[in-house]
C-alpha cells in the first residue's frame, strides 16, 4: 500500500496477533477478526519452542524410509485416517516431490533465512507489550537414544552449522549435567544455544494482543464467511456481525487459511496437520528446556502450568473428532525418557497445524490483489516464526522491502 489505511487480519493466533502489532505500529487502522479469542487454538497448544535454529524440512530420506513402519506402530508419531486418504493424496505427492536433494536444499535456505531473526521479532514485541518474562532463553535440546541414530543426524547438525547456526554437540554424561531428570538411556545429545521457549505459549499471543488493543487496535470475534467486491478488489470481509471495509486484509487463520484464499481466487495445497498434547501439572521432575527426542519424535517442555509433552502427526482433516488414543504414546515415551516421571494424569489437548508440502509458509503479497498478504501455513515453526513473518508482511504493506526475499514463500509456488 506505501500508505497508512484501514487492515483487516483474520486469524488471532500467534501470525495474526504479531502481524497486528506491527501494522498498528506503522500506524494502520487494524482489525483483528476470528471466532476464537486470541492465542486459544493452536498457538495456546503447541511445544512452545522458539526455535531460530530450525531448517530441517519435515521430508527428506529418513522420513519416508520410516513412514510405513510409524503408521503400523500403535506407538508411532504419524497417522493417517484412511477415509481422508484421497483429500490428503495431492498434498503427499507433492510432500515426497519436496524430499529430493536440490529441493530440500532451497527450502532449507528458505527455513534459516526466515528464522535467523525470529527470537529478536519475538523479544521485539513481547517488550512492547510488557511480557518478556514469558520468553526463557535456555537453549534446547535434541536427544538421541543411539550412536547410530545420533550419527544418521549428523548431516542435518551440519546443514545447520553451514547456514550459521551455533550447534554444541554433548555425550550422555554431558547431557545428564544439564538435565539430570532423564534417563540415562541418551549417550548422545545436540545443544543449539540460540534456542528459547515459551512458560505459556498461550499467554504470549493473548498478551501481544491486549498490547495490540491497548494500542487502539480491534478485536472482532466473528467468522469470515467472504469477501466483497468492487472491481475485482477485495473491499470488504463479510462476516455474521457485517461486512469490515479495509483498504487491506491478510490472511492468517491458520489451517483454515486455504478456504479463505480460494474464497480470493487463489488455492494453495495446505493440509491440517493435527498435533496432540498432554501437560501434567505435577510431573515429579524438572527440566530447564525444551527436549526434542529424536527417536521418538515427541517434544517436552517445562511450562508454567507444567511440564508439556508434544507431538505426533495426524492427517485426518479439519473436522474428524479428536482420537485421544493418541495421548498415550505421549505418556509412554515420557515414562521411558525421564526418571521417575509422575505421568498418570494431565491435561490433553488437540489442535491443526497448517502445513504445507515444502514445510515453507506461505507469506508475502497476493498474485492477484495488491491489498491482499499472506501469513500462514507455518507447520510445527508457528510459534517461532509468527512475529518475525507479521514484521515482513507489515512491510509489505508499508511499501517498504522486507528484510529477506519472500519468493520462495509465494502462494503459487506448487
Amino acid at each position: 500500500m506505501g500508505e497508512t489505511g484501514h487492515i483487516v487480519v483474520i486469524g488471532a493466533g500467534i501470525v495474526g496477533t504479531a502481524t497486528a502489532c506491527y501494522l498498528r505500529r506503522d500506524g494502520h487502522e487494524v482489525t483483528l477478526i476470528d471466532p476464537e479469542p486470541p492465542g486459544t487454538m493452536t498457538s495456546f497448544g503447541n511445544a512452545g519452542a522458539i526455535s531460530s535454529h530450525a531448517c530441517l524440512p519435515q521430508t527428506g530420506p529418513g522420513l519416508l524410509l520410516n513412514a510405513p513402519h510409524w503408521l503400523l506402530d500403535p506407538l508411532g508419531p504419524l497417522f493417517i485416517r484412511w477415509r481422508h486418504l484421497p483429500e490428503f493424496l495431492p498434498w503427499l505427492i507433492r510432500f515426497i516431490q519436496a524430499g529430493r536433494p536440490e529441493p530440500m536444499r532451497r527450502q532449507m535456505d528458505a527455513m534459516a533465512a526466515l528464522h535467523r531473526l525470529a527470537l529478536e521479532a519475538h523479544l521485539d514485541l513481547a517488550a512492547e507489550a510488557g511480557i518478556t518474562g514469558l520468553i526463557r532463553q535456555n537453549g534446547t535440546l535434541t536427544v538421541y537414544e543411539s550412536t547410530d541414530s545420533f550419527r544418521t543426524a549428523a548431516a542435518g547438525r551440519d546443514s545447520q552449522r553451514q547456514r550459521g547456526f551455533e550447534v554444541e554437540e554433548l555425550s550422555g554424561d554431558e547431557l545428564r549435567q544439564l538435565e539430570p531428570g532423564l534417563a540415562p538411556i541418551f549417550p548422545h545429545a545436540a545443544f543449539f544455544p540460540g534456542g528459547a521457549h515459551s512458560i505459556d505459549p498461550g499467554a504470549l499471543a493473548a498478551g501481544l494482543a491486549t498490547a495490540f488493543i491497548r494500542g487502539s487496535g480491534r478485536v472482532l470475534a466473528a467468522r469470515v464467511a467472504g469477501f466483497d467486491f468492487d472491481d475485482n478488489r477485495p473491499v470488504a470481509a463479510r462476516t455474521e456481525a457485517g461486512a469490515v471495509a479495509a483498504d487491506g486484509f491478510v490472511i492468517a487463520a491458520g489451517a483454515w487459511s486455504a478456504g479463505l484464499a480460494e474464497m480470493l481466487g487463489e488455492k494453495v495445497v495446505l493440509e491440517s496437520e493435527r498435533g496432540y498434547h498432554l501437560t501434567l501439572a505435577d510431573p515429579g521432575i524438572e527440566i530447564r528446556r525444551p527436549i526434542s527426542f529424536h527417536d521418538r519424535k515427541f517434544m517436552a517442555t517445562p511450562m508454567e502450568m507444567g511440564l508439556r509433552l508434544a507431538g505426533t502427526a495426524e492427517f485426518a482433516g479439519l473436522e474428524a473428532p479428536p482420537n485421544w488414543k493418541r495421548i498415550e504414546p505421549l505418556r509412554a515415551h515420557a515414562r521411558k525418557a525421564f526418571r521417575g516421571i509422575h505421568a498418570e494424569e494431565g491435561s490433553c489437548w488437540m489442535g491443526n497445524r497448517p502445513a504445507t508440502p515444502d514445510s515453507l509458509p506461505v507469506l508475502g503479497a497476493s498474485q492477484l490483489h495488491r491489498n491482499v498478504w499472506y501469513g500462514f501455513g507455518h507447520g510445527h515453526l508457528g510459534l517461532t516464526a509468527g512475529p518475525i513473518s507479521g514484521r515482513h508482511i507489515a512491510d509489505l504493506a508499508a511499501g517498504r522491502p522486507p528484510a529477506i526475499d519472500l519468493a520462495p514463500y509465494r502462494i503459487d509456488r506448487f
